[in-house]
């Protein structure tokens, strides 16, 4: 009997390479309209800011000012900030694929949608980050701290998008980490506490001066659309292997039959 496609095979790691490197490349292309959309940018941050101003959602200058006069916890959240995302979503990404491969197919399909959705957002409306906005009055606590692998300064500076803060990927990537690990590990005792570090990744991109609200609100709510239409574009392909292979039996089956 044909069976469908073994959903617990790791996927080949160059196909997953490729696709990382193809996020990569959009990345870059949005990247690259910056130089000519800053103005659009900060008109975009501003609206954004007044929104906020409107519903009374707008701590970021008041958290941001409670972390800049403390440059050795500022350094250790700019750290945080700079690195956490790339370590803990590559991490669970690596561990998934290991360890869990069958849930790691819809996961990392959700991810990608995550990050496809990110972009579509940059290119078509550009947001400066509260440190980009003139007459604001936001610190810009990475720079300042020099924290480790600081987009903000020197050569990293220039291959970062600086005008992608609307969602906020930081937020997304979290959201994402902790809800692959819960749906794996959600009968351990220690599984609610993953929660945290979406949490206290919400507090470092806004006292940091990287984020609006607004944003973090958007990161989050891009994660909540995506996983569930990964999970349904998995469910279909399953289905659709299985209808497969129950058509190569049914052929198997009469071929049998004319041959006796």
């Amino acid at each position: 009997m044909a069976s469908p496609t073994p959903v617990r095979r790791r996927p080949r790691v160059w196909v997953e390479l490729l696709t990382i490197v193809w996020l990569a490349w959009l990345y870059d292309a949005v990247s690259n309209l910056a130089p000519i959309r800053q103005a659009a940018a900060v008109a975009h941050a501003r609206s954004v800011l007044h929104l906020e101003q409107i519903l009374h959602l707008d701590p970021e200058k008041w958290l941001n000012h409670l972390l800049a006069p403390h440059p050795a916890i500022g350094l250790w959240i700019s750290d945080y900030y700079d690195n956490a995302h790339f370590v803990v979503t590559f991490g669970v990404l690596g561990w998934l694929w290991w360890r869990h491969p069958g849930q790691y197919r819809p996961l990392r399909t959700g991810l990608v949608l995550i990050n496809v959705i990110g972009l579509a957002v940059y290119w078509r409306y550009p947001m400066a980050p509260p440190r980009l906005v003139p007459g604001l009055g936001i610190v810009d606590v990475v720079a300042k701290t020099g924290a480790f692998g600081s987009w903000h300064s020197g050569t990293l500076a220039t291959h970062a998008n600086e005008l992608a803060a609307m969602p906020s990927l930081h937020l997304a990537w979290a959201t994402w980490s902790a809800w692959a690990i819960w749906r794996v590990c959600r009968a351990r005792r220690w599984a609610a506490a993953i929660w945290l570090y979406p949490a206290a990744t919400a507090i470092a991109v806004v006292t940091t001066g990287n984020h609006f609200i607004a944003d973090v609100i958007a990161g989050v709510a891009v994660t909540l659309v995506a996983i569930p239409v990964a999970d349904w574009l998995h469910r279909r392909q399953i289905v659709r292997a299985a209808g497969s292979a129950l058509h190569v039996e049914e052929a198997e089956t009469g071929t049998e039959s004319m041959a006796v």
